[in-house]
């Protein structure tokens, strides 16, 4: 029996001490810059007005397209996509491949 309640211990330990790895990912809202240039772009949920005050007036601007209305605005190193007036997302442009 002692052995038994050794093994019995010896098991219950092994389980309590088990611990699973964590992964780690940046956090999307892009507070760092995102680009190995270091390009910083706007924030998912940032308004319009807010983009505008922080980035400047974009190179153009598209017209809104869908339901709900999505448009775009570009600037030199990013392009920007609104849903109404808030950012959904923002991309990198990237340079054209040969």
């Amino acid at each position: 029996m002692p052995k038994f309640s050794l093994f019995l211990a010896g098991l219950l330990f092994t389980i309590t001490t088990a611990q699973a790895d964590v992964l780690s990912i940046a956090d999307p809202r892009y507070d760092v810059p995102n680009s190995s240039n270091g390009v910083m772009r706007p924030k998912q949920g940032m308004n319009m007005a807010s983009v505008e005050q922080h980035f400047g007036a974009p190179q153009s601007k598209k017209p809104a397209v869908g339901d709900p209305p999505i448009s775009r605005w570009i600037y030199q190193d990013f392009e920007v996509f609104f849903e109404y007036d808030k950012v959904l997302h923002s991309v990198i442009i990237r340079d054209e491949q040969p």
